[in-house]
């Protein structure tokens, strides 16, 4: 399955409606892939105020990942890979335990690890269109 959508700011929040209802009931695991300053948290952002998260969703680069719990009590792990050097830096913080949790885990910088994605997963790549514009790419089997 594949979706695109061009958004701004301005339009966020109607974009990442559009992507949870094309991907509701999807993979829980939903890769983050772009450059730097492409807007991954920003998006992250987004989509916790729509799945109602309590706390304030920020970037986790200084603890790798963050827990974020909803209204309903659904839990979401957010993860920054960026600094890591390795795949088995990702192990060693117990990835593979929040990935089988059935949990949603949304993650940032997947290219750090790349060898733990052979199981089901959403690929969100943002590109930079302009300074006040993205392409997001959806795919998933």
């Amino acid at each position: 399955m594949k979706f695109e959508i061009e958004y701004s700011l301005d339009n966020i929040k109607a974009a990442v409606s559009q992507l949870l209802e094309a991907i509701d009931h999807g993979p829980k695991i939903w890769l983050f892939r772009g450059e730097m300053g492409a807007g991954k948290t920003t998006l992250v952002k987004e989509i916790g105020e729509q799945k109602k998260v309590q706390n304030m969703i920020q970037s986790p680069t200084f603890s790798l990942v963050y827990p974020y719990e909803t209204l309903s009590g659904e839990l979401i792990y957010h993860f920054d890979l960026y600094r890591l050097e390795n795949v088995h830096e990702a192990i060693d913080i117990g990835i593979e335990e929040y990935l089988d949790s059935g949990q949603l885990c949304f993650i940032e910088w997947p290219e750090r690890a790349e060898s733990l994605w052979d199981i089901p997963h959403i690929n969100i790549e943002l590109i930079h269109i302009t300074e006040f514009s993205r392409k997001l790419t959806c795919t998933w089997t």
